[in-house]
């Protein structure tokens, strides 16, 4: 479970204070997966980066009972100048898992073949995209937090096994979108919420989400 209570979060953009939350509370049950619809702008990356810890609240407090993913695209826990296979086998050993597991799974998700024993500098985006992705795949997690979907990449295999491997892992994960497209939530979730002048709007459906969400852009 994630809970938040009373939380604030806000930023100085230079000319203004920029609100995300305003004494927002809400909680994301175990079994329940949630999309969160949110305009570009809005904060949906810190809402996210919130629910795993990389951010914390102004006010009030984020409790977390379950084991959180790192959201879905972050490089923060990789390193650029070490190999994929450094990468996967440091990250393995912070959560406690085989080095040797986590490794030969990336390496047959990602198939990068040569440059798995290549520095992360010298890759692609689309690259980078399908190892940080292989590698939260990897873990074994109660919640998943994924911003904007699944990774941008041309890679038909990996999208075909990746995509599997996620369905798999819906059936006794929990999964918390956050996009500004309500068809990136319609893969992953029943219920949904909107984002709305620094509170979050939950519904039962992604539906009855949708109709706040489109009327908010068309008014």
């Amino acid at each position: 479970m994630i809970e938040f209570e009373n939380v604030s979060k806000s930023f100085w953009t230079g000319r203004q204070r920029k609100v995300i939350l305003d004494r927002a509370s809400f909680r994301v049950e175990l079994g329940n997966s949630l999309g969160i619809l949110a305009r570009n702008g809005t904060g949906k990356t810190t809402i996210i980066n919130m629910m795993a810890g990389l951010e914390k609240p102004d006010e009030g407090r984020i409790l977390r009972t379950s084991r959180i993913s790192f959201p879905l695209g972050f490089m923060g826990g990789v390193v650029s100048k070490h190999t994929a296979t450094e990468n996967a086998r440091y990250i393995a050993r912070l959560y406690g898992l085989d080095p040797d597991y986590v490794e030969s799974f990336c390496r047959w998700l990602c198939g990068l073949d040569e440059y798995f024993d290549m520095p992360l500098g010298t890759y692609s985006a689309g690259m980078k995209s399908r190892f940080t992705f292989a590698l939260m795949l990897a873990l074994d997690f109660d919640i998943y937090l994924i911003d904007e979907g699944m990774p941008a990449t041309t890679d038909v295999e990996f999208n075909r096994k990746a995509g599997a491997i996620l369905k798999e892992r819906l059936r006794k994960a929990t999964i918390v979108v956050v996009s500004h497209q309500a068809a990136t939530l319609e893969k992953f979730c029943r219920s949904a919420a909107v984002l709305k002048n620094g509170q979050l709007y939950m519904f039962e459906t992604l539906e009855e989400a949708k109709r706040l969400y489109d009327y908010e852009a068309h008014s």
